[in-house]
């Protein structure tokens, strides 16, 4: 099959969630012997220089990156109060946009275009004017959700308000986009049965998976398990998380184990997280070798209270043979046995709890860690989710 990605961001290089996801897909069907290409946009957000791009992954895909200015501007953004659109879609449409991609359909036929997230559903008439190309969404979360859950969380009157006017009109849109597709591939079970719930249009899970041999297992036998976190950290939700963990659970734990050190990793650190001094609190920033950087922590906390669709990153560290403790909504998606290959924790003192259990009895980490492992190898192997989504293809073009 021709498959064109159309990204709201570059695939390459792979190092948050969203290009994680994408470019597994583009990986996996490229082995499988699909024709890939990809366009994806640019920003100042996730700025890729293209000269970076390996020569090998350019060919094989094509990528061409197309520059927008994302931005967050006052007066459009205010605007949208009185239009009823929503903001967060508004910023990707681009007339120049549409004439790249109404050339490159034109230039080659595709079987299947693949819209990764709503915010290229903008393009879906371009598309249909200039190709009879059947087109998926892949819905990494449920964008609306992300922004409502935000919403309630906040405290400023003013602000809340403004966050749940765009939660709203997200949904609006969000709402609007299956009717114009013709397949949904959703990436966990819950976000598929949001979008049956109210359209015909075929919907499948799709998960985040992995290539097992990638991701070296080893649980570390230490008597000092040290804890950590890493993601993009101009992700709302990751600040909010961490400054809530700082916040009402750090200060006992540290008092309770004064050798105890807390790693906190990814990019995009905001200026209040570079500049913490906490004693044991070791801010790595973006680290250049996230292997190594798992390698060398114990306990993975995802503290998070917004946000939807899978975390990556909990699957790259239960691929590692990482103790993960987690919120329920940092959890949302993965199929885990609670105490089994995942410890859950939404309270202060749950928090507390399960990483003082990893504290007291270092041999539960293995134990905890060796059946994450096993759990990635059964469930999230991408060389079978890869054949699931062919599948779906083929359902959709037959």
């Amino acid at each position: 099959m021709r498959i064109l990605f159309l990204c709201n961001k570059s695939p390459w290089p792979p190092k948050e969630g969203g290009p994680i996801a994408m470019n597994m897909l583009i990986e996996g069907l490229l082995e499988r012997g699909h024709q890939i290409k990809v366009l994806a946009v640019n920003s100042y957000k996730y700025n890729i220089d293209v000269n970076a791009i390996p020569p090998e992954y350019g060919r094989k895909t094509g990528i061409e990156l197309f520059f927008l200015d994302i931005r967050v501007k006052l007066f459009p953004a205010m605007m949208t109060v009185f239009t009823g659109r929503s903001y967060h879609v508004e910023r990707f449409i681009s007339a120049r946009f549409a004439e790249r991609l109404s050339h490159v359909l034109k230039e080659s036929e595709y079987d299947i275009v693949q819209l990764e997230t709503i915010f290229m559903a903008s393009y879906i008439n371009t598309i249909r004017q200039n190709s009879n190309a059947k087109i998926v969404l892949r819905a990494h979360n449920i964008e609306h959700l992300i922004w409502e859950r935000i919403a309630r969380n906040c405290s400023n009157p003013l602000k809340k308000c403004y966050l749940g006017h765009l939660s709203r009109t997200l949904k609006k849109f969000e709402r609007s986009v299956p009717s114009m597709v013709d397949g949904i591939a959703a990436i966990t079970g819950k976000d598929a049965d949001f979008f049956k719930s109210f359209t015909e249009t075929p919907v499948v899970a799709v998960p985040f998976g992995i290539n097992p041999a990638d991701y070296s297992f080893s649980v570390r036998a230490v008597k000092d398990p040290t804890i950590f976190i890493i993601g993009a950290m101009n992700w709302i939700p990751n600040q909010e998380g961490v400054r809530w963990f700082l916040d009402n659970v750090w200060s006992d734990l540290f008092r309770h184990y004064p050798g105890l050190r807390f790693h906190i990793a990814g990019r995009e650190m905001p200026a209040w997280m570079k500049n913490l001094q906490l004693p044991n609190v070791i801010v790595e920033g973006e680290v250049e070798d996230a292997s190594a950087f798992y390698a060398s922590n114990d306990i993975m906390i995802v503290p998070l209270f917004s946000g939807s669709g899978i975390r990556i990153k909990v699957i790259e560290a239960m691929a590692y043979g990482k103790t993960v403790v987690s919120t329920q909504i940092g959890a949302e998606g993965i199929d885990y046995t609670r105490g089994e290959n995942l410890l859950p924790a939404d309270l202060p003192c749950e928090f507390f709890e399960m990483i003082s259990v990893c504290e007291d009895h270092p041999e539960i980490l293995q134990k905890i860690g060796a059946q994450a492992r096993n759990l990635i190898e059964s469930r999230y192997n991408r060389a079978g989710i890869i054949m699931f989504l062919e599948a779906f293809y083929q359902q959709l073009t037959a």
